[in-house]
């Protein structure tokens, strides 16, 4: 009975007791409501091309004190702002997003002069991916260029970040009205099992690690034609000025990819050296070992390259067999492939364009750190003269389901 008398006289204090503490729960009390806001997922930089609308908006009194030196694009996701901006009509074939773009000297004045346009406040929290001309970086060196971007608090620091061969701008287009481009481009990326023509994702963390160590480094480059884009080769951004130096292209990425061990998936295609029919090689696995050489003042370098696969595809001639002999001479194939491959990429980086975007320099500085502090102030154009040798084993171990005749 006691017992009973003593929950009962609790009961009345614990409830004072929740109603005190639900005084001091705050909660979110200062949160924007979604549909309150314009999210950005995606940005273009590109050399300044003011928009008809812009011009329009210029005639009729909007001007500050700028230089046009870029313009900047947004893409936002905000089906209401898109149907009072008077870019689109509010309808149900309506693109799921909007771009607005500014032109100007200051990325930071040209995002708050959106403020005057627009009706809901920009917020950045779920940028996917940074767009940039490869004309604009030939102009402005990329630590100038993302400054913003990596002071913003706003802005994700793991947003990727790709070159543009064309205008930025008309990469964040897509024709189909379900699309949104950001969100392509960013997905695009996780097919790197597929394809090594897919290079990993250079986030903006990544890339300001790049910047201040001064390297050289490859950006995915991006084609955009009539609302479609594709990943193809790679911009060769330069350490020492970090300016676009230049662009591979698909194959020669391919053999960078090569000599970097990088590649998750893909295919390689290459000739029967007697009958000259198509052998198709699925590789499952890529290494990659730079071994480098030092002999008094002569620096050198070995790369040994593995990879093992599947023969996935053959076009044989009088129904050749599948044998030991078959796959050996298929084996040989595909290497040649892949040597002509790493040639390709190995000229354009070291004899033309002068950049160690493989990270020879890496390798040099932890077998001979002496040797590297004597060299690294100028390791590209040093990098440039040195010897590099590769050799390259394939193994096939499987044929598929198909096993002979």
């Amino acid at each position: 009975m006691m017992g009973y008398r003593s929950r009962s006289n609790f009961r009345p204090i614990a409830i004072i007791l929740c109603l005190i503490a639900l005084l001091f729960q705050t909660g979110c009390w200062s949160k924007d409501e979604i549909e309150d806001l314009s999210i950005i997922v995606g940005m273009g930089l590109d050399l300044a091309n003011e928009t008809q609308l812009e011009e329009k908006l210029e005639n009729r009194g909007s001007k500050y004190r700028k230089k046009d030196n870029l313009t900047y694009t947004l893409q936002i996701v905000d089906k209401q702002s898109e149907a009072k901006s008077g870019d689109t009509k509010s309808d149900a074939s309506a693109k799921p997003y909007l771009n607005v773009s500014e032109t100007g000297d200051s990325l930071f004045e040209m995002i708050r002069q959106f403020s005057a346009r627009l009706e809901r406040p920009i917020v950045g929290h779920h940028m996917k991916v940074i767009i940039i001309n490869e004309s604009l970086s030939r102009r402005y060196d990329m630590n100038n260029l993302l400054s913003f971007m990596l002071r913003d608090n706003d802005i994700r620091l793991n947003c990727l970040v790709v070159m543009s061969r064309g205008i930025a701008r008309d990469v964040l287009e897509a024709k189909g009205k379900a699309i949104i481009p950001a969100f392509r481009l960013f997905g695009m990326v996780d097919n790197r099992y597929r394809t090594y023509k897919i290079l990993p994702p250079m986030s903006l963390i990544k890339l300001e690690g790049k910047m201040n160590s001064k390297s050289s480094y490859l950006l995915q480059n991006v084609i955009a034609v009539d609302g479609e884009v594709e990943f193809s080769g790679a911009a060769v951004i330069k350490g020492k000025t970090q300016k676009f130096r230049g662009r591979l292209s698909e194959e020669e990425l391919l053999g960078v990819t090569w000599l970097k061990g990088e590649g998750k998936g893909g295919a390689v295609k290459s000739y029967d050296p007697k009958t000259k029919q198509v052998i198709t090689y699925e590789l499952k696995s890529m290494k990659s070992k730079i071994v480098p050489y030092v002999d008094g003042s002569k620096i050198s370098f070995r790369v040994n390259i593995e990879t093992e696969g599947r023969l996935i595809e053959e076009w044989l001639v009088m129904n050749e067999p599948i044998d030991e002999k078959f796959l050996s001479k298929a084996e040989q194939s595909v290497e040649t492939e892949i040597k002509r491959l790493i040639k390709l990429g190995l000229n354009k980086i070291q004899k033309e364009y002068k950049t160690d975007v493989v990270g020879f320099g890496t390798k040099l500085s932890i077998k001979h750190p002496k040797v590297w502090k004597t060299v690294k102030e100028d390791w590209d154009e040093e990098f440039s003269r040195i010897p590099i040798t590769y050799d390259v084993m394939v193994s096939i171990t499987e044929t598929g389901s198909k096993q002979g005749y």
